[in-house]
């Protein structure tokens, strides 16, 4: 397929994707509902597709995916699913007793139009379980709006408000690895701020080797937390793309106010993400995140020479690469091609304004959502780069035009422990910068003359 990509002018394509920069909704609905404790995803489709969508976060977390599914048949697919879905809640809480069962439809399901809220209406739930639900056809969005749909779902069928404010800070992270969570988390902890993350994959999918198999790790959103997120004081989500909705939603219901930051990656969305912290705690920064930023420009002064003026092409979840793009402007980089599969969310927009604040004219940097690896690809045969920043689909690309990558965001496929490292703080942004030094520089030793290979770079 590589060696098929056009050499030629890129050509328009409207009803077309070819390696496509995303996966499907539920993929981003499943792993949002394993961030809640003791929760049992549900795929309300065929057997197929929640195969499908565990393989891809076993593949990338390298840690079993647990969810269930209605295994909708011929007569499902004609008649309905509705029998099939009661029949599954009752012998998933008979089976595995877990204490919450978090539906997510497919396309199959969507398509001859179940009706989830009729179904579950008529089902009799055994006391102290609970059963949601969010709609996420594969057809329709990506892994991100599933993630987003499902997390605002928690929020519509659990959360409560009472009499007495909990003063807790809702914090919804983002479609992030277990790694950013506990770093979320620390951040939080510094400045002793009582909080609810949710959802909360650290401890699930980053769980211990302990020789015995749990279906419920100890990690995730406790429910009775989940239940208490309507007296909360104050919701950040972050990250529009994947956080808003469901801060939306608990706006919404319940009238806890919230602000949208941008997810923490690099020095400025960091910088923005502490002073929030700092201000709604009424705490100074803690000399030990100050230490850490001073790590991190320390060592971006360290590398710029080997990364000052590198041109970059960048792809992913528009979350992540907006603040890439940002992160590599900061870094003295030049993005040339900036994509996403994601639809919606003003993207193009949201790239203009990160391009204005270093005074970088928007006509040198090529930049789209709703796009796919094919179009980046050939776009790049037109105009080289230097390094290739994404998940591991850029990999293909990276190979047929000998580019190097720096793998980052979701899913990485092909490596591992990745999911187990921060990405955002500071902390992040070093490992991140350390990356991307590491991948040029191994190229200067690779290509270089005998003669001017150095051992003090």
């Amino acid at each position: 397929m590589l060696d098929a990509t056009p050499r030629g002018e890129v050509a328009e394509r409207s009803a077309l994707t070819i390696n496509p920069c995303k996966t499907c909704q539920p993929v981003g609905a499943l792993y949002a509902a394993l961030g809640v404790h003791g929760t049992m995803p549900h795929s309300h489709g065929s057997q197929g597709c929640v195969s499908f969508h565990r393989m891809f976060l076993t593949r990338h977390f390298k840690e079993p995916a647990m969810a269930s599914t209605s295994a909708f048949t011929e007569g499902a697919s004609v008649f309905g699913g509705g029998a099939n879905l009661k029949t599954a809640v009752r012998n998933i809480f008979d089976l595995y007793d877990p204490e919450i069962i978090a539906v997510h439809t497919t396309c199959l399901s969507e398509t001859i139009g179940d009706d989830l809220h009729s179904f579950l209406s008529d089902i009799e739930i055994p006391e102290g379980k609970r059963v949601i639900y969010c709609s996420t056809p594969s057809y329709q969005g990506s892994h991100i709006t599933g993630f987003s749909s499902m997390a605002a779902g928690f929020v519509e069928h659990m959360a409560q408000k009472s009499d007495v404010p909990s003063g807790r800070l809702a914090v919804i992270p983002g479609f992030v690895n277990p790694g950013d969570m506990r770093k979320i988390k620390s951040y939080l902890e510094e400045f002793r701020i009582n909080y609810t993350l949710l959802p909360d994959t650290s401890g699930v999918l980053d769980a211990p080797m302990t020789g015995e198999f749990e279906m419920f790790p100890k990690g995730g959103t406790r429910a009775a937390d989940v239940v208490r997120l309507g007296d909360a004081h104050f919701t950040l989500a972050l990250g529009q793309w994947a956080s808003e909705a469901a801060a939306n939603a608990l706006q919404r219901k319940h009238g806890v106010q919230y602000a949208t930051l941008p997810l923490p990656i690099g020095v400025r969305a960091t910088d923005e993400f502490i002073s929030a912290l700092s201000g709604y705690s009424k705490h100074p920064v803690p000399a030990s995140i100050e230490e850490e930023r001073g790590q991190l420009i320390d060592c971006m002064l360290d590398a710029h020479q080997y990364l000052d003026k590198r041109r970059v092409a960048i792809a992913g979840d528009p979350d992540h690469v907006l603040r890439l793009t940002e992160f590599c402007l900061e870094l003295g980089m030049s993005p040339v091609y900036v994509g996403t599969g994601t639809p919606g969310g003003h993207f193009e927009e949201r790239v203009a304004e990160v391009l204005a604040r270093f005074d970088v004219d928007p006509e040198t940097v090529w930049f789209k959502s709703e796009t796919d690896y094919f179009e980046i690809h050939q776009r790049i045969i037109q105009e080289p780069v230097d390094l290739l920043l994404g998940p591991s689909l850029f990999k293909q690309v990276a190979r047929a035009e000998d580019i190097p990558l720096v793998r980052v965001g979701f899913p990485i496929l092909d490596r591992y422990v990745h999911p187990y490292l921060p990405l955002v703080g500071y902390e992040g942004a070093m490992r991140l910068l350390r990356d991307m030094a590491d991948a040029l520089m191994d190229r200067l030793d690779r290509d270089c003359d005998d003669k001017d290979l150095e051992f003090v770079m």
